[in-house]
């Protein structure tokens, strides 16, 4: 059993553990207790998405586009926002992709936030979470790149704009765009461990009145550290999808 388990987790491996063990045999792993599959990470953040979806369906019936609640303002706002972001970063054909960007800049703020409340835990903090994250942009990315430019036209991305340059190119660049992933993780990861950390020491010397502090700074930094993680997916995004690139 863990050393600290939420409740959330606890509830994962009460009525979850049989799926989360047959999923894990499908890839040969076999959990070091089967009675307690599910770590604080994969519960938490599944829990995020399960909240970021009833929510959405929760307010989406009072939609309107005559008199519109201020929860549909706010989406609106955001919507808004992370579409010139798009915008400004890839000129040429970004609507396509602010759904993804929106999508994505959700769930991290989420969870983000869902450690400043008691008995939950970030599981950004975790380096499997952000990992994924960084893994899920660059995959994305490529694969816009290839739909956008054609395979060829990725492929000699990755050799230089000279053929003669390419066997120098060639491993610069595979550095260069795998070291993407390690960048866009340890920053998410190291950020709000070490928010997560200092809160809860603060919290456990002084109980009373200066964790509130400690809880709005961890807001900014949530709220930082989301918008980063999106800005960087869109300019590299931006940078393989450029025709004249």
């Amino acid at each position: 059993m863990p050393e600290h388990e939420l409740w959330v987790t606890a509830l994962f491996n009460r009525f979850l553990a049989g799926p989360a063990i047959a999923i894990l045999n499908l890839f040969g792993i076999t959990p070091a207790d089967p009675s307690h599959p599910w770590s604080n990470a994969q519960a938490m953040q599944i829990f995020v998405v399960a909240l970021l979806m009833l929510g959405i369906a929760a307010v989406r019936g009072s939609f309107s586009v005559d008199s519109p609640s201020k929860v549909q303002t706010i989406l609106e706002l955001f919507y808004g926002f992370i579409k010139d972001q798009t915008k400004e970063m890839i000129p040429h054909g970004s609507q396509r992709y602010v759904a993804f960007f929106a999508t994505l800049f959700l769930f991290i703020l989420a969870a983000n936030l869902i450690g400043v409340l008691p008995t939950f835990e970030s599981p950004t903090m975790f380096v499997m979470v952000p990992l994924g994250c960084a893994v899920a942009v660059f995959l994305y990315y490529h694969a816009q790149a290839i739909r956008e430019t054609g395979l060829k036209a990725w492929m000699l991305h990755f050799c230089g704009p000279i053929w003669w340059l390419a066997p120098l190119m060639l491993p610069i660049e595979l550095i260069s765009h795998s070291s993407r992933l390690l960048s866009l993780t340890v920053r998410l990861y190291a950020n709000m461990f070490a928010g997560e950390m200092v809160f809860l020491v603060f919290l456990s010397l002084v109980p009373i009145g200066i964790p509130v502090v400690f809880m709005g700074l961890h807001t900014f930094v949530s709220l930082l550290q989301a918008y980063i993680f999106v800005l960087l997916a869109m300019v590299y995004l931006g940078q393989m999808v450029e025709h004249e690139h």
